[in-house]
């Protein structure tokens, strides 16, 4: 943490001369390894008289004096505590009062934390009090109020009682009291405001004392606290998540293919290899892929005018529809999706450019044959008479119409594009085919050029001469 955290504990249960409790010192154990684990650093007291509190709670107090005005403090007790004449008490294990009176000689008022605290000055102050127990001192009669009386805090404190003001508290029947359990399990969750913990730790304590303790809080934070701060997100894993939303959400055979080639490690590669099957078994038998299971429940169901204006944007396929799309839909389900187009488009059009403006260098894999010459002209509908053998013949436009020769993604069961047309998972217009085809004529398309197309890398280079020449 950056900031120093300082905390002190305090668990009283083994009393000389009233009743004991079994589970204070556990309690603050609990309490302590707990407060460690989010950066305190703990000074723990165990069944203390009055010199050894009196001792600590001065030294704590010092301890945030010398922290400076940034550190945070944090006192918890679990014991027995009382009040009389609206202070409150708490108990060391020697206490033992004739009267309410002798109160001020032989127990800790509460009130001298919060004073050491505010001597401090610093900019976050916590006491935490499981100390409502019943009254041990039923002959003293002055002392018949239960339980603790609401304090005022100064600016910057959180003060928390583990029932309300003038209520009991119960010890628990396990190892630990209903109230710190509940909140050892609270303080360790990253990411949650103090006030949002311990409302959990309300809820929680109710639940399980069955409506009989009802744990209270006030605060005077001037700013947030969180005890665990949340995990940080990485950037290029929050886009990778996103993206997978949106395209799972689509259901897209394209969308998917692209996903796993942009992420081949993902930890979400195998459901999208789940899906693409599943999605590409339901084309090649016909059936819509609206008639499949909707989409798992976590996922967020985009708004129908959102899905309608990215499917016009994925038909459309131009540049500027998708920049609008995004521009419309910033925190859209679909937007990750989008501008991984847009990126694709944008590098495309740059490309193209890059083309026009500078003679066209051959550029082929040192493993591929170079079967496109550099003057030879290549139309989207000419007969070719050169180039690989599924080439000569036909033209790319009856190729597009045609089976491929490789899975268009490995690990595809063979049913799902073997003797089918390359027409049933790609969008293969024209005009989406000469956008990409100009990516193989870019400075470094080197990359793109190697990898397996599902006719043979020759193909690739058919492609590119068609985009070079403008793709007429």
């Amino acid at each position: 943490m950056a900031e120093p955290r300082i905390a002190l504990v305090i668990g009283n249960g083994a009393y000389q001369s009233v009743s004991s409790l079994p589970n204070p010192v556990n309690d603050a154990a609990l309490m302590a390894q707990t407060l460690e684990s989010a950066g305190f650093e703990v000074t723990l007291i165990r069944n203390g008289d009055l010199p050894a509190l009196q001792r600590a709670i001065s030294a704590f107090g010092a301890d945030l004096r010398e922290a400076g005005s940034e550190a945070t403090g944090l006192f918890y007790y679990a014991g027995h505590g009382v009040q009389s004449f609206g202070r409150n008490y708490l108990l060391p294990v020697d206490a033992a009062p004739g009267n309410a009176a002798d109160l001020g000689l032989v127990a800790l008022e509460a009130e001298s934390v919060l004073r050491q605290m505010a001597s401090a000055r610093n900019r976050t102050n916590i006491v935490i009090l499981d100390a409502c127990r019943n009254n041990p001192f039923e002959d003293i009669l002055e002392l018949g109020d239960n339980g603790l009386a609401e304090m005022n805090a100064p600016t910057g404190t959180f003060l928390a009682y583990a029932t309300a003001p003038g209520n009991v508290a119960m010890d628990g029947l396990g190892d630990n009291s209903p109230f710190t359990e509940a909140l050892a399990v609270q303080i360790v969750t990253p990411g949650l405001p103090i006030e949002q913990a311990f409302k959990q730790v309300r809820v929680e304590v109710i639940e399980n004392t069955n409506g009989m303790q009802t744990p209270w809080d006030t605060s005077s934070l001037t700013a947030d606290f969180f005890f665990v701060q949340a995990e940080a997100v990485d950037p290029e894993a929050l886009a990778e998540l996103q993206l997978w939303d949106s395209v799972r959400v689509t259901r897209d055979p394209v969308q998917i293919m692209l996903f796993l080639r942009a992420y081949p490690g993902s930890g979400y590669s195998i459901d999208a290899r789940e899906l693409l099957i599943e999605v590409m078994a339901l084309e090649v038998s016909g059936t819509t892929t609206e008639a499949a299971p909707e989409p798992e429940p976590d996922v967020t169901k985009p708004d129908p005018a959102e899905v309608a204006d990215f499917t016009a944007a994925q038909q459309d396929g131009s540049l500027a529809v998708y920049q609008e799309f995004a521009a419309r839909y910033p925190d859209g389900i679909f937007i990750e999706a989008a501008r991984s187009e847009i990126a694709a488009l944008e590098s495309a059009a740059a490309a193209a450019a890059a083309a026009a403006a500078e003679p066209l260098q051959p550029l082929v894999p040192d493993d591929t044959p170079d079967v496109v010459a550099e003057d030879r002209a290549v139309t989207f509908g000419g007969i070719m008479t050169t180039g690989s053998e599924v080439e000569i013949g036909n033209s790319i436009e009856l190729l597009i119409q045609g089976s491929p020769l490789f899975p268009p993604f490995e690990g595809l069961p063979e049913e799902l594009w073997k003797d089918q047309t390359c027409t049933s998972c790609h969008e293969w217009t024209r005009d989406a085919l000469c956008t990409q085809a100009t990516v193989y004529t870019g400075q470094n398309a080197q990359r793109s050029l190697a990898l397996e197309h599902p006719y043979g890398t020759a193909f690739k280079q058919t492609l590119r001469a068609w985009a070079a020449g403008g793709c007429q």
